[in-house]
């Protein structure tokens, strides 16, 4: 499991996922009907995902996504990028 704190560690993830699984960017954009631009910029800039498109993209990278709480030596993230 992989704590994520920021926006930006998302994409990272969902890239070293999409990476590991040898799908290209153009593969995966046709799959969530996206031109390979916006994939590219949604792994760059995942701010501006949407749950919906989010759950989609992790259902074709068989990745899951659990909610929890933090634990106590957990930094806390402060600047509101949603």
């Amino acid at each position: 499991m992989h704590p994520i704190n920021s926006p930006t560690q998302i994409g990272k993830i969902l890239v070293s996922r999409r990476k590991a699984l040898g799908i290209s960017q153009a593969t995966l954009a046709a799959k969530l009907a996206m031109s390979q631009q916006r994939l590219s910029e949604l792994e760059t800039q995942s701010g501006s995902l949407t749950v919906e498109r989010l759950t989609a993209w992790l259902t074709l990278l068989n990745l899951d996504l659990g909610i929890g709480e933090r634990s106590s030596k957990a930094k806390a993230y402060s600047k509101v990028e949603w």
